[in-house]
C-alpha cells in the first residue's frame, strides 16, 4: 500500500488512514480551494506507515503490555509509563522504505511549489478531531523543518508523541483503545506567519454558543502563542448572515495587548530536543501592540471562509488561520469540529447566577461563560505538580497547554495570568465545565496558595476573583416549558457582553437599551472631551484619554465606533426582533463623572429635572456630542444593516422640543421612515401623557417610564427614604396618566409599552396594564420570569371573566 497521500488525494472519509487533522486538511484542499479558501499544499504519511514502523520493530506487544499497567484510578504511574513508551519508539529504527517514500513525496511537493520549502510537520491521530472528542494538542507539531534528514527525524519524533502523557490520559478518559489508535503525519508548506500574524476562529461564540457570529482571534507571529494562551489576543466578532450584503459586518473589535511575538529560533533540527526549542518568544514592541493585526477586509475574508467551511462540514467548526508575512496572503491551516456547544444536550436550559455577597476584589480577567464557584486556590507552576491539586480546588497558573490536560478535570475553576477567549485554558475550561478566567495578568502574584477565593464570570465579559467565600443565587430555567403571554415580553439591557446569553431567554426583543450605560462602562470618556480633545487644558486627563484612544487618530471616531459596536452586538443578539435604543439620558452630575466631563457640564442644584434628555441634544453645550450619537446609530443601521434598531428620545418636555430634535436627527441622516427607521418617545413627564395625541403626530411609538412619571406626578424624589410611602406606582393620579397614555396611543395607532419593575413585583399591576391594553412590557433579565408569570396570570384571569360573562 502507498504510505503517503497528497492533500489533493485526501477526503474526510480517509480518517482511518490519515487521522482527523489530515483528513480535514485534504478535504478543504480538495473541495474548498475552488471556493477561494487558501490551504497550504502538503501530503500525509498514512497510518499504514505507523503500523509498519511498530511491526517492523516488534513494538506492538511491548506497548500493549506496558499500557495495560496504567493505573486508571489515580494515574499515578502515568508519567513513568509515558516516558517508557516514548523511549521505546525513539529507540527503534525508522524503516528505510517508509523514509524513502516520505522523501519522494517531499521532493514532489517542492516541485509543485517551484521552490525550496520550509515545512510544518504535525501529528494526526486516527481517532482525533471527531465531533465528540477534539484531541486538540495531544500530540506534537514541529515548525520550520527543512531538509530530508531533518524531516525524517521529525517524523520519528511525531510517532513517539502518540504516547505523550496527555495523549495517553485523553484516550483513557474518552474510552479509546491505545492499540487501535494510529498516528498519521501531516507535512505541509509553512505559512510564514512568524513575519505576520496567526490565530483561531470559531463559527459561533465559544462562550455562549450564540451561532449567528464568527469569532476571530489572533496575535503577531506564530499561532502557538494564541492556542497556548501566552498572549492576550485581538478579537473580532462578525455577523455572518450579512457578509457581502452590508458595508460593515464586523460588530465588535477588541484590541489585545499581544505582549509577545513568536518567531523561529535559528537552530538546526538536531539541536532541537522538543518542539518548543524550534521557536522563540520576543517582546512585542509597544507600537505594534497598539495596532490591530488585521484590517477590516482581512477580518471579513476570514469570516467568509468560516461560513463556507461551516456550510461544507454541516457543523460548527474550530479553525486555525495564518497570514504569510512574505506573500501577505491568508491561509487556513486546520479545521476541526467544535466540541463544546455541539455536544450540549440541554439546549433549552438557561442557568443564571447572581452574586449576593463578595469579598475584596483581588484581580480580574476575561470571564468564560456564566458561573460562580468558591474553593481553595492552588498555585501550580507546571503539570509536574499535579499531585498538589485536589478535586474541587481552583487552579491558578501563568498559562496552560495540552500537558496540563490530565489535571484540569479535577479543578472547579481555572485562572491564568495569560491567554484570551480562544486559548487552550479557555477551551478546556469550557470542555470540562470549570469556571474559567484567563488573561488576569497578575493572579499568580496576588493570590496565595491555599487561600479561599470566589471566582465569578456571572457579571459580564469580565471575570472577577474575590477574597473569601462569597454567596450567590443559582437559578435553572427550562425555557422550553415557559408559556409566553400575548402581551409582548421584552428586555431592558445595558451591557452588550451579556446580550448573546439573554437573547436565549423568552422575549420579543429589547424594549429599552440604555445608551448611557454603554457610554459609562465601555467608552468612559465624555463625548465633548473627545470632540474637543486638542483643546483640553488638563494634561492628566488628556493623557488618560490618549491611553484609551491611541489607535484612533480622530478621537471622535473612538466614541462613534465603540458606541456603534456595543449597540450592534445587542442588535445582532436579538435580530430581527426590535431593539429600542434610548438616546443618552445622563444627568449633568453623572456626565461630569466621565473622563474629561467636569469641563463640559454645568453645576445644577437639581439635576433630576435639570439639563437632561432631549433638552441637551440641540443645546450648544451638548449638540456636537448628540451628533456623534446619531452618527453611531446611523452606522449601526445603515452600514451594519441592523434595521431592527429603533431610536427613542427620553425626557421630551414639549412638542416643540420633540420637533427640534427630530429635525436635528434628520440632518444627521436619521430621518423617520427612511430605511424603516421608527422613532419612539419616553412618556415620563405628565405633559407627555396629557398631550400624547400631539406627541403621537411625530413618533411611531411610546414607552412609559413609570419611575420618572411617578416622581414627577407626585413631586416625590424616588430615591428619598423619607418619601418612600408617597412614591407609589399605584397612586391614582399616576395610574390615570398611564391609562390615558395607552388610550391615546391606541387611538393614534401607535405601539406603547412600559419599562419597569412593578409588573414583576405586583401581580395586580400587571393586570392593570393588561386591562388597559398595553402592547409590551420590558423587564430587567432577573425580573423576566416573574413578569411573564404575572402577565400570563392576568391574561388568563381577564379571559376567564370575559368567558363567564358570555
Amino acid at each position: 500500500m502507498k504510505l503517503t497521500k497528497n492533500f489533493s488525494e485526501i477526503h474526510l472519509d480517509d480518517i482511518p488512514l490519515v487521522g482527523g487533522k489530515n483528513a480535514s486538511l485534504g478535504e478543504m484542499f480538495s473541495e474548498l480551494s475552488s471556493k477561494g479558501i487558501m490551504v497550504p499544499d502538503g501530503f500525509a504519511v498514512t497510518s499504514e506507515g505507523y503500523w509498519n514502523f511498530l511491526n517492523g520493530n516488534g513494538l506492538v506487544p511491548k506497548l500493549a503490555d506496558l499500557l495495560s499497567q496504567l493505573d486508571l484510578e489515580t494515574f499515578n504511574n502515568l508519567s513513568d509509563i509515558g516516558a517508557t513508551a516514548r523511549q521505546l519508539l525513539l529507540g527503534a529504527s525508522f524503516p528505510k522504505d517508509l523514509g524513502d517514500e516520505i522523501i519522494s513525496a517531499y521532493k514532489q511537493l517542492e516541485e509543485r511549489s517551484g521552490k525550496t520549502v520550509s515545512l510544518a510537520v504535525r501529528s494526526s491521530a486516527t481517532a482525533e478531531d471527531l465531533p465528540t472528542a477534539s484531541f486538540a494538542g495531544q500530540q506534537e507539531s514541529y515548525l520550520n523543518v527543512q531538509g530530508e534528514e531533518n524531516l525524517i527525524m521529525t517524523c520519528h519524533r511525531c510517532y513517539a508523541s502518540l504516547f505523550t502523557d496527555r495523549a495517553i490520559k485523553y484516550r483513557a478518559d474518552n474510552g479509546f483503545d491505545h492499540m487501535k489508535v494510529a498516528l498519521s503525519i501531516g507535512i505541509q508548506i509553512m505559512v510564514r506567519s512568524d513575519k505576520s500574524c496567526a490565530g483561531v476562529m470559531f463559527t459561533l461564540d465559544p462562550d455562549t454558543g450564540f451561532d449567528k457570529v464568527a469569532l476571530i482571534a489572533g496575535a503577531w507571529g506564530l499561532g502557538e502563542n494564541v492556542v497556548q494562551g501566552s498572549v492576550n489576543t485581538d478579537e473580532y466578532l462578525v455577523y455572518k448572515s450579512v457578509i457581502g450584503k452590508v458595508k460593515q459586518p464586523i460588530i465588535s473589535r477588541k484590541l489585545g495587548s499581544k505582549e509577545q511575538t513568536m518567531i523561529y529560533a535559528e537552530k538546526e533540527i538536531s539541536e532541537i530536543s522538543k518542539p518548543e526549542d524550534a521557536i522563540v518568544n520576543l517582546a512585542t514592541p509597544l507600537e505594534r501592540q497598539q495596532h490591530y493585526i488585521l484590517d477590516d477586509e482581512e477580518v471579513v475574508q476570514l469570516a467568509k471562509w468560516a461560513v463556507i467551511i461551516q456550510e461544507h462540514y454541516q457543523r460548527h467548526m474550530d479553525i486555525e488561520w495564518a497570514k504569510d508575512g512574505v506573500s501577505n496572503q491568508l491561509f487556513i491551516v486546520q479545521a476541526r469540529p467544535e466540541t463544546v456547544h455541539s455536544q450540549r444536550k440541554s439546549k433549552g436550559i438557561f442557568k443564571e447566577y447572581r452574586i449576593r455577597e463578595k469579598g475584596e476584589l483581588l484581580c480580574q480577567g476575561i470571564g468564560l461563560g456564566n458561573s460562580v464557584t468558591s474553593g481553595i486556590a492552588r498555585l501550580l507552576k507546571s503539570p509536574k505538580e499535579i499531585h498538589k491539586l485536589n478535586a474541587g480546588e481552583i487552579l491558578i497558573t501563568r498559562r496552560t497547554d495540552p500537558d496540563w490536560d490530565p489535571i484540569l478535570k479535577k479543578a472547579a475553576g481555572i485562572v491564568t495570568d495569560q491567554g484570551g477567549r480562544t486559548s487552550h485554558a479557555a477551551i478546556v475550561a469550557r470542555e470540562v465545565g470549570a469556571v474559567g478566567i484567563v488573561g488576569t495578568g497578575n493572579a499568580t502574584k496576588v493570590i496565595q496558595d491555599g487561600q479561599l477565593i470566589t471566582i465569578s464570570t456571572a457579571e459580564g465579559d469580565t471575570g472577577y476573583i474575590y477574597d473569601g467565600k462569597g454567596s450567590w443565587d443559582e437559578q435553572e430555567i427550562d425555557t422550553s416549558k415557559i408559556e409566553i403571554p400575548q402581551t409582548q415580553i421584552m428586555l431592558i439591557l445595558a451591557h452588550p457582553d451579556k446580550a448573546f446569553r439573554y437573547s436565549m431567554l423568552p422575549n420579543s426583543g429589547v424594549g429599552l437599551m440604555r445608551m448611557e450605560f454603554i457610554i459609562n462602562n465601555v467608552i468612559r470618556i465624555h463625548p465633548m472631551a473627545l470632540h474637543h480633545f486638542d483643546q483640553l487644558a488638563d494634561d492628566g486627563v488628556k493623557n488618560e484619554i490618549e491611553d484609551l484612544t491611541h489607535h484612533y487618530p480622530d478621537k471622535k471616531d473612538y466614541f462613534i465606533h465603540k458606541l456603534a459596536e456595543a449597540t450592534a452586538t445587542i442588535a445582532a443578539a436579538f435580530y430581527p426582533k426590535d431593539v429600542i435604543v434610548r438616546m443618552s439620558d445622563f444627568k449633568s452630575n453623572e456626565y461630569a463623572n466621565l473622563m474629561g466631563g467636569k469641563s463640559f457640564e454645568p453645576e445644577e442644584q437639581n439635576p433630576m429635572i435639570g439639563f437632561r434628555g432631549a433638552s441637551r441634544y440641540y443645546h450648544p453645550l451638548y449638540k456636537e456630542a448628540f451628533e456623534m450619537e446619531c452618527q453611531a446609530m446611523k452606522m449601526v443601521r445603515d452600514d451594519m444593516g441592523f434595521s431592527n434598531v429603533k431610536l427613542m428620545l427620553p425626557f421630551v418636555r414639549t412638542v416643540n422640543e420633540a420637533t427640534s430634535v427630530i429635525a436635528l436627527m434628520k440632518d444627521q441622516g436619521l430621518a423617520r421612515g427612511e430605511n424603516d427607521l421608527q422613532l419612539y418617545m419616553m412618556i415620563e413627564i405628565p405633559s407627555n401623557a396629557l398631550l400624547a395625541e400631539e406627541f403621537a403626530k411625530h413618533f411611531d411609538g411610546f414607552s412609559i417610564g413609570s419611575n420618572d412619571l411617578t416622581q414627577l406626578t407626585l413631586g416625590a424624589d424616588r430615591d428619598s427614604e423619607l418619601l418612600s410611602e408617597i412614591f407609589s406606582p399605584f397612586d391614582p393620579a399616576v395610574m390615570q396618566l398611564i391609562r390615558m397614555s395607552i388610550e391615546k396611543a391606541k387611538s393614534a395607532g401607535l405601539k406603547i409599552g412600559l419599562c419597569g419593575q412593578a409588573p414583576s413585583d405586583y401581580p395586580e399591576y400587571s393586570r392593570f396594564l393588561v386591562e388597559c391594553g398595553i402592547d409590551s412590557i420590558s423587564f430587567n433579565p432577573d425580573a423576566l420570569l416573574n413578569g411573564i408569570k404575572n402577565i400570563g396570570a392576568a391574561e388568563k384571569n381577564i379571559s376567564n371573566i370575559a368567558n363567564n360573562a358570555l
